[in-house]
């Protein structure tokens, strides 16, 4: 098995190349609006680092979102044209299971990311790193009235430390962590398809035409 994969969920983008024992491979950029120039070139180098070529791969692995419009669209068309042109097996997965799959912590937790508009992606997990509610879009404060008591982890936890109980921590998806995730089969794998759970910023204009 060689597994390659990534997250551009966030402004990190972040990609690891696994063999089914260990991590080989790793590499990260950032850049809230340069996920497409970013993701490829960091590609290459954790392949490079894994001393692999592209036709070596069995697998792929993105993060499915939540996250903006943008990000999403240029790691889920990644993965599904390595998918297809290489004839690799394809995983789906929750960002949000993958910053989960960083924390150790005895009991129930948050993780939350920024979803920008003043609000945050977020999902309750159990002390066994298993999502028992969300994904979910919401205000820093709401989600903090209704678990008021909950650590939060995640760069949303950071952003809005003022609000949420944040927990330091784990921040951005890791690669590495997800493909260790695909490799235990420890998660609940998902379509190959932008988790947005809402409107993307920017839509098409409509030109009326006039009689």
């Amino acid at each position: 098995m060689l597994l390659l994969a990534f997250d551009t969920a966030t402004p990190v983008i972040t990609v690891a190349v696994h063999d089914g024992s260990r991590v080989v491979g790793e590499a990260s950029g950032e850049g809230a609006m340069a996920h497409g120039e970013l993701l490829a070139p960091a590609i290459r180098d954790a392949m490079a680092q894994a001393g692999a070529a592209m036709g070596d791969l069995t697998d792929v692995a993105v993060g499915v979102g939540p996250g903006p419009f943008t990000g999403l669209r240029v790691g889920v068309v990644t993965a599904l044209t390595l998918g297809s042109t290489l004839g690799l097996v394809t995983h789906g997965v929750c960002s949000l299971d993958v910053v989960a799959a960083d924390v150790q912590v005895g009991g129930e937790f948050l993780v939350a990311t920024d979803a920008r508009r003043k609000e945050v992606y977020w999902a309750r997990y159990g002390g066994d790193q298993v999502r028992l509610d969300g994904p979910h879009v919401l205000r820093p404060a709401d989600l903090a009235a209704q678990h008021p008591d909950l650590p939060v982890f995640g760069q949303g936890a950071h952003l809005y430390a003022d609000v949420l109980r944040s927990a330091g921590g784990a921040g951005a998806p890791r690669a590495a962590a997800l493909a260790g995730l695909v490799v235990a089969g420890r998660v609940a794998e998902l379509p190959l398809e932008p988790l947005y759970l809402r409107r993307p910023d920017a839509v098409p204009q409509t030109v009326s035409k006039r009689a």
